[in-house]
């Protein structure tokens, strides 16, 4: 059996613990997610997986979009890489072409 300890605080000293609690919580969940975002932004070239991701669509589509021309590929090897600069300009001008 576990040992227990009892620790009698008042309202305001549990509020308290809570809330600093949550306020750590929240800053280290934010750094991490600042940290993940920018790690893309900060790249030049992303992959078909990672370009799939920033527009939420699969790889086949990616595929499609590379053999229609509406995306502009960098091959390295067997590899696929695009711009990150020219993927959102393709994004801020898809609906431009349209009219």
């Amino acid at each position: 059996m576990e040992n227990f300890k009892l620790v009698q605080v008042t309202p305001v000293e549990l509020a308290n613990l809570i809330s600093e609690t949550i306020k750590t919580e929240i800053q280290e969940l934010s750094k991490h997610l600042k940290g993940s975002q920018s790690s893309k932004e900060n790249k030049e070239f992303l992959d078909r997986k990672e370009t799939a991701e920033l527009f939420g669509v699969s790889l086949v589509c990616i595929h499609d979009w590379q053999n229609s021309g509406i995306l502009k590929r960098y091959k390295m090897g067997r590899r696929n890489f695009y711009k990150y600069s020219e993927l959102l300009e393709t994004l801020y001008n898809s609906n431009r072409s349209k009219k």
